[in-house]
């Protein structure tokens, strides 16, 4: 009885999760357990030669430039959107409950999200388990070692938004057998893995980091879309940041680390994220900040541009619908009251529109740090690390209020603000609160906003709050608690798992 109930388990989960985010197979890449090639003496291989791992490796720099929907465009939704920052924007069903706090396990972003996450993981792990047994004298060993890093860091990089999102979560490190008759049983809980700790999953991450950095390729100052040891670097400074597994020594030994390596503020901001004079490019690549992004050219753009507001280079291009991450008034007056010019205007646009959701048609104001699709997107920068540098300091054993007060300083100096004031710097719970406001002014609209609040445990005490303050917020469904620092768990995953509990609350 047992074994035929496994059997239709089996059979159920084979069909979902191959047309969805199958551990050993995706239908989106070159190689899978049924693509797989011939080598030499007719064995079946996952890559046949160096050129066929070297254009895997290549599929996984391509999820970040082609596949922007789960690592960028939800990112924002919900680091921006489910925090004070930003209204959804759009009052879809699957979009306003970011805002509203109503969101369920049938969410289909959070759906979206979870498969395209460990879609990317199998990527990784079909590299890294492979890639040792390749058959080519003309991969090197020291070649092997380099692309097996840049794998781990990837998959690193997804575990971390991943168990940011969710916490508990599948640990999926290796490939799933084949399904046999004699091996079903013994296969089974690969196809359908229980959830590891929140803890456990940090530890991966942060051992997938540390044996790819004396592998992975050093900072190319002039390429920053490589996972290199700077990547690697910047990913654990932030690791330690959070909890379980905080190590404030260690933020701060990365982030020194990161200086080391060639990493400085940008000294005009708006090289970040602007145009050239007339609008036909990104103004900067590559700029001493940018520790990982993807970039785009002509021929090749990015299209999330168009989700947030015009497209400068194509003024008129879908600019027919509500836009999502719409920011708030409560976010717009936080920049007033800090007379913080140049990061409002960096930040946030105002245009003419033909719906007025949330603001008059005649000043609708959206995102712009992704202001055509043109502009590379950055998913690590030097400001954020530099920050989390300042916040270990704060919240160390023995503080540091001084040399923290002065990272923060050295921030607003940049955007022509004022330093921090006595009272300020010597009060360890005043520069924390300095601290987190400085990071929404700076890193608006980069998806830190919720991962801060929740790092920092402050989401009931904003986030119950604002609603009563910002009136254009759509009316909130559920307070705030201990249970909405994790997101609800897709439903159809549950119900394909059996091994997969959902998170308190949902």
């Amino acid at each position: 009885m047992k074994r035929n109930f496994i059997y239709q388990i089996v059979l159920f989960a084979m069909m979902s999760l191959w047309s969805a985010c199958s551990l050993n197979k995706d239908p989106l890449d070159s190689f899978s357990d049924v693509t797989q090639g011939i080598n030499e003496e007719g064995e079946e291989v996952v890559f046949k030669n160096k050129a066929e791992v070297q254009s895997h490796l290549q599929t996984l720099y391509n999820q970040l430039r082609d596949r922007q929907e789960h690592w960028y465009l939800d990112v924002l939704l919900i680091g921006d959107s489910h925090s004070d920052n930003a209204y959804a924007g759009t009052t879809g069903a699957e979009v306003l409950p970011f805002e509203n706090n109503s969101i369920e396990g049938s969410n289909s972003v959070m759906s979206r999200d979870w498969n395209r996450y460990l879609e990317d993981v199998a990527r990784a792990n079909l590299l890294i388990v492979n890639v040792d047994s390749v058959q080519d004298n003309s991969l090197t060993t020291a070649e092997r070692q380099q692309y097996k890093a840049e794998a781990k860091i990837f998959r690193a990089m997804i575990f971390f938004d991943m168990v940011r999102l969710w916490g508990d979560i599948p640990l999926i490190t290796t490939i799933a057998g084949d399904i046999t008759a004699e091996t079903i049983e013994e296969v089974y809980d690969e196809y359908f893995p229980k959830q590891s700790t929140e803890e456990e999953v940090y530890k991966q991450i942060e051992k997938d980091l540390l044996e790819a950095m004396p592998f992975a390729p050093g900072n190319n100052s002039s390429d920053k879309t490589k996972l290199s040891k700077s990547v690697a670097r910047a990913l654990l400074a932030k690791v330690y940041a959070e909890k379980p597994i905080r190590d404030y020594t260690k933020v701060i030994q990365y982030t020194d680390e990161l200086a080391a390596d060639g990493f400085a503020l940008e000294t005009d901001y708006t090289n970040l994220f602007g145009m050239n004079a007339d609008n036909t490019d990104a103004k900067m690549r590559n700029t001493k900040e940018s520790i990982l992004e993807a970039q785009f050219f002509s021929g090749n753009g990015n299209w999330v541009t168009w989700m947030f507001g015009r497209d400068l280079i194509n003024y008129n291009s879908n600019f027919t619908w509500a836009k999502w991450v719409t920011p708030s008034r409560d976010l717009i007056r936080a920049y007033e009251l800090e007379g913080d010019q140049i990061r409002y205007t960096e930040s946030i646009v105002y245009y003419q529109t033909t719906w007025s959701n949330y603001y008059p048609t005649s000043s609708y104001p959206f995102m712009y740090k992704i202001r055509s699709a043109l502009n590379s997107i950055i998913k690590y920068r030097y400001a954020d690390i530099l920050l989390l540098k300042a916040e270990a300091m704060i919240l160390k054993d023995s503080p540091e209020l001084s040399a923290a007060a002065d990272i923060i300083d050295q921030v607003r100096q940049r955007v022509n603000l004022p330093k921090l004031g006595t009272a300020t710097r010597t009060n360890r719970e005043a520069l924390l609160n300095a601290l987190l406001k400085e990071r929404r002014l700076e890193l608006a609209f980069e998806g830190q906003r919720w991962f801060d609040l929740v790092r920092l445990d402050k989401v009931e005490e904003v986030m119950n709050s604002v609603f009563a303050k910002d009136t254009g917020r759509r009316t909130q469904v559920y307070p705030f608690n201990t249970n909405s620092y994790r997101l609800p768990i897709p439903q159809s995953v549950i119900d394909q798992n059996p091994n997969i509990q959902q998170n308190l609350g949902y």
